[in-house]
């Protein structure tokens, strides 16, 4: 069996998983780590034997690139490595627009250089979209209600810590029920840092100008961590002209982990598609699972 050649873009925490999820794949080879270049000289234990880059080019033929850089910094950096004719994954985490304009963008690139990408490819976006997908199909009528965690946000987390004077923070989501959220932000301020100025700038940011955020100094961020999280999604709606069908999907999860496997299964199933950009409900499930079809359908149908 021809292996899927893997690159993993990026090193943070769902890097980390990333790499564990396709050394664990059966179809696919890791053919590398790409980091920043002043990173590179830096090799972290679990990736000794591994070979670390700074650039994509250097690792030869890639079939498959899992972006795990920051939201913000996915457009140019999937772009560019799609100009290069290599497929990509990533975990992009800004619903609506954002999203779409990603899409738009990425799917003119795919077409253009006969590659291939599934954007915002982690649990939310991602995952609990396609099954508040099939939520509709089951009750095209109704209201879905999506309620995350309680627990630990990264992406929202990365935002926080990218304001000046803020040295770490991690940011929780606390659900108050039916889709309304509380963000609790702690932040762990370099010397001389206005907490009043960083609070503002935090909940100014579109990531959490929506939410009720509060912002709050404590001296140890890493005393506070933990990679737990989790969604209840809800759907009460009607079948036909039948009312009351009631539908819940739940799940605790540790975040990352979780990210970085769907992350891995959609690396499989970019592979599958036709040049240009995909979010998850466009994609048959099949597509995201190794083995052979006939036999998974058989065991799944």
């Amino acid at each position: 069996m021809n292996k899927i050649k893997v690159a993993v873009v990026s090193y943070g925490n769902i890097g980390k998983f990333s790499v564990e999820a396709v050394q664990a794949a059966p179809d696919m080879e890791l053919v590398g780590v790409v980091r920043r270049a002043d990173s590179v000289g830096t090799i972290p234990t679990e990736l000794i034997g591994v070979k670390i880059v700074s650039d994509i080019s250097e690792l030869g033929k890639v079939d498959v690139a899992i972006l795990c850089s920051p939201t913000r910094s996915i457009p140019q950096v999937a772009k560019a490595i799609m100009e290069k004719g290599i497929c990509t994954v990533d975990s992009f985490d800004i619903h609506g627009d954002e999203m779409w304009k990603l899409r738009t963008l990425l799917d003119e690139t795919g077409k253009k250089h006969n590659s291939k990408a599934i954007i915002s490819a982690g649990w939310d976006p991602g995952s609990d979209s396609v099954v508040r997908t099939l939520m509709l199909a089951m009750a095209p009528k109704g209201l879905t209600y999506t309620n995350f965690g309680p627990g630990m946000s990264m992406g929202h987390s990365v935002v926080a810590k990218s304001k000046p004077g803020v040295k770490k923070a991690l940011s929780m989501t606390i659900p108050i029920g039916t889709g309304i959220h509380r963000r609790m932000v702690y932040v762990e301020l370099e010397e001389g840092a206005d907490i009043k100025k960083v609070t503002s700038e935090i909940k100014t940011d579109s990531y959490f100008s929506k939410d009720e955020t509060h912002v709050i100094p404590v001296p140890d961020v890493d005393q506070l961590q933990d990679m737990g999280h989790g969604v209840l999604l809800e759907h009460k709606g009607v079948s036909g002209k039948t009312q009351n069908q009631l539908f819940e999907f739940r799940m605790k999860i540790n975040n990352p982990a979780l990210t970085a496997q769907i992350l891995v299964s959609c690396a499989r199933a970019v592979l599958r598609q036709q040049p240009g950009a995909y979010t998850m409900p466009e994609i048959a499930p099949i597509d995201y699972l190794a083995g052979d079809k006939e036999a998974l359908l058989k065991k799944l149908v």
